[in-house]
């Protein structure tokens, strides 16, 4: 059962009160806390050792320190997480609070950074997060951002006000000898953190028939002063329930409570040694509270009686719900001793509650209470990933000293993986795999890791460009998952395990070892030297084809006018000066930024099946903004950003240029140089007001060639474009074709024969059919269907 109680808090800085604490969610209890408790700690301190068991975190701090009040030592949180900028709040507000809280660590880097804390499996804690901006940042903006525990949602945070705290205090059981305290950002503001504090209490308190609690509020309705430990000995904070016109305060002279002797929840005997009655002997406690319907909710209340009863006096109470009989009552307080009822099972389904505790018939006193709990359920039933793949990734993470923010669970929650890692998520009963590791241009240096061999879930795996050296290992082939392999542009030696090559044989694994100069590929090293004459030869037999496509091309160009000759060296410098202030921009974008460029994506360009192009400026240059798709997004989510950064290093007359890129999440988009005469289809069908003639035809011709050349040719490892058609081919205002869509290009087939492609990708029709890793009768159809391309050219 619930019992809420609607109050008015009376705040002891600032004389601010704070109406309906129920929906305040506990988050300024600093103010109430502050009421004389500095005067009584500093008297009743005690050493923390006395309850073993306290983790006391204060973030941002240089050191530890023990709190004056409390005598609870605090630790740096340094040595819990390895990302993050240490600051200080204001000077205004920091006499204030108590020192815990002066410093704080925020995160403007990465979506997810979180504290590992080394916990007693299956103990039970109170633990808690506080957070105080104090206006740190001297800017005044007041994020919102998301709190995690391991896998789960926690909660949100929200700062409302730069000089209150919020604190977020959850009852959870930890299943693992660690947990993650997380900060997730969703792009509402800098995450931040001030406190994090763990406090170990009985197993058999706080039970539930599921899930953990998350504190709504916790009062002691016969008090005006805050306690929390030592007067507690689990560290609660009780904040006084006051303000109340129809209560009135019992207390005795007693010291002692007798309530952690006998009783699991261990009350504080300061806080059981005050109760509270209705100002009206003849009347009831009401209590009311709003809800949501779907929320399960905890109430504990606490009662102990305070007065010494005459032979002739007698109290006995009943407590309705929404006016239903509780199942126990009537009730009689023992004499300073706490008896503590809570709602078994929790409570739903209904928007408001209404709660009254009254006396019955034959008591001759009202009802009193002590102090009350009220605690929502978080049912934290999501998996984290599989022991033995968080065991391997830590291993590697170790072993090369990966700079990357990888913190918390690799794979959960499922929208925040870790950095290169693509997991698989089969039901809320099964741990998430790790499926996809990508290390590409990670600084690796050494020996491939046998550490790697764990993840035995492997599907791809990267660690291309890195310093890699020694062996291809042999357990990478008993990966029987893998299905990609790229260990490129190493320093890799010796011979690749004959098991990696027949699998690239047979098609069930895309491997890729090419530019380690001591590696050998294939199955007959040996012969290598004498396998150099059919390349040459290949590329001799390209070349005069080239040439001779060059020279008609140039008998042709002869014929302009001197005055367009002229015209056209001006535009070409006016666009080689454009593209030379884009390429001192390249980079990586936010997503907002995207925004701000394309004017909330005004005016689009075009659509197709990879993504929507839209027309946009960025420092005085026109752009286009591509947006992927999320299903292309869903393909390209591992080696988009080694792939865009290879991508962004080519630079040649006829491609056009990627200037920058955005990966936030499923958010993807790709910058490119504006071409103000639009794609060659256009052209070629009509839809222009201007049709090319013969000339202009060559000589686009001419500039493709030289595109696909440049791509095959000039590029290490070379390039396949794959999607090669009109819609493909831009032009400038002054007819100049360059290449488009190089974000669908693949890497192919070597001369060395050591790199084998990835799948083929583009448009059916317009893909090389020798590069069709498909039966020969489709084979044949695709040769039938590339006559397309060469259809349209010629209308």
């Amino acid at each position: 059962m619930l019992v809420s109680l609607v109050q008015k808090e009376s705040q002891t800085r600032g004389k601010n009160n704070i109406s309906n604490p129920m929906e305040m969610g506990f988050k300024h209890f600093f103010f109430a806390l502050l009421a004389g408790l500095g005067l009584i700690l500093a008297v009743h301190a005690q050493d923390q050792s006395v309850v073993p068991g306290f983790i006391s975190i204060a973030c941002g701090a240089n050191s530890s320190f023990t709190d004056k009040t409390t005598g609870i030592n605090y630790t740096s949180d340094a040595t819990f997480i390895d990302s993050g900028i240490i600051n200080s709040i204001s000077r205004s507000i920091t006499p204030s609070y108590q020192r815990q809280v002066s410093n704080l660590r925020s995160f403007p880097q990465g979506i997810r950074n979180c504290y590992t804390i080394n916990v007693t499996a299956g103990t039970k804690y109170l633990i808690r997060a506080i957070f105080l901006h104090g206006n740190y940042d001297e800017k005044g903006n007041l994020p919102e951002f998301d709190l995690y525990l391991g896998a789960n949602m926690w909660d949100t945070v929200k700062v409302v006000n730069s000089s209150f705290n919020v604190t977020k205090e959850l009852i959870h059981v930890p299943s693992l000898n660690y947990t993650h305290v997380c900060l997730v950002n969703t792009s509402h503001g800098t995450p931040f953190i001030s406190a994090i504090e763990l406090r170990p209490l009985k197993n058999t308190s706080y039970m539930t028939e599921s899930g953990s609690l998350a504190l709504v509020s916790r009062w002691d309705a016969g008090s005006n002063q805050s306690y929390r430990y030592p007067y507690d000995i689990h560290d609660r904070f009780w904040v006084p329930y006051s303000n109340n016109s129809n209560w009135k305060t019992l207390s005795t002279n007693s010291t002692t409570i007798d309530s952690q002797s006998h009783n699991d929840y261990q009350l504080p005997s300061i806080v059981m040694s005050t109760a509270a009655k209705p100002a009206d002997d003849n009347t009831p406690l009401n209590f009311t509270w709003d809800s949501d319907n779907s929320t399960e909710y905890y109430v504990y209340m606490h009662f102990a009686e305070v007065e010494k009863l005459q032979l002739n006096q007698s109290r006995s109470f009943n407590i309705t719900l929404n006016g239903k009989y509780w199942e126990y009552g009537p009730i009689a307080p023992q004499n300073l001793s706490t008896t503590t009822l809570n709602s078994t099972p929790a409570i739903n389904g209904s928007a408001k509650y209404e709660v009254s505790i009254f006396k019955t018939k034959n008591s001759t006193l009202p009802p009193i209470i002590n102090a009350i709990e009220i605690y929502s359920v978080k049912n934290l039933f999501k998996l984290e990933t599989y022991r033995g793949d968080v065991d391997a990734i830590a291993k590697i993470k170790s072993t090369y000293g990966i700079k990357r923010i990888w913190q918390g669970d690799p794979c959960a929650p499922k929208g925040y993986p870790w950095e290169g890692l693509n997991c698989s998520y089969d039901g809320d009963h099964t741990p998430p795999r790790i499926t996809s590791l990508n290390l590409s241009s990670s600084g690796l240096v050494g020996e491939i890791s046998t550490d790697i061999s764990n993840l035995v879930m492997l599907q791809y795996l990267d660690l291309s460009n890195n310093n890699l050296t020694g062996p291809v290992p042999g357990f990478l082939s008993r990966l029987q998952y893998l299905t990609v392999l790229n260990l490129e542009r190493n320093q890799l030696s010796g011979v690749v395990p004959t098991e990696l090559i027949a699998r690239s044989e047979n098609g069930s694994l895309s491997l890729s070892v090419g530019d380690n100069p001591n590696l050998c590929g294939s199955r007959s090293c040996k012969k290598k030297k004498n396998n150099f004459v059919v390349p040459i030869v290949a590329s001799l037999g390209g070349l005069l084809i080239l040439s001779l496509i060059v020279a008609a091309t140039l008998l042709g160009l002869r014929r302009r006018k001197h005055q367009d000759e002229t015209k056209v060296v001006m535009i070409d410098t006016k666009s080689n000066i454009q593209n030379a202030t884009l390429e001192s921009i390249q980079g990586q974008f936010t997503y907002s930024e995207l925004l701000k460029i394309t004017n909330n994506f005004e005016r689009i360009l075009g659509k197709g099946g990879v993504g929507t192009v839209y027309r946009g400026n960025l420092d005085d240059c026109q752009v286009a903004v591509k947006i992927l798709s999320p299903s292309y997004v869903q393909r390209l989510l591992q080696q988009f950003q080694s792939e865009v950064k290879l991508l962004m290093g080519l630079h040649h007359r006829n491609l056009t240029s990627l200037i920058g890129y955005c990966c936030e999440g499923t958010n993807m988009g790709l910058i490119y140089e504006y071409m103000a005469y639009g794609d060659l289809k256009a052209h070629l069908s009509g839809e222009k007001a201007n049709i090319l003639n013969w000339e202009d035809r060559l000589r686009i011709a001419l500039d493709a060639a030289q595109g696909l050349e440049y791509l095959h040719h000039g590029c290490k490892p070379p390039i396949i474009h794959g999607d090669v058609k009109p819609t493909n081919i831009l032009l400038t205002e002054n007819l100049c074709a360059k290449l488009a869509d190089c974000s669908l290009s693949k890497i192919f087939l070597s001369d060395d024969g050591t790199h084998v492609s990835t799948n083929v990708v583009g448009t059916p029709g317009y893909q090389d059919p020798e590069n069709n890793h498909k039966s020969a009768c489709n084979r044949k159809i695709s040769r039938k269907d590339s006559h397309k391309s060469m259809a349209e050219f010629r209308a």
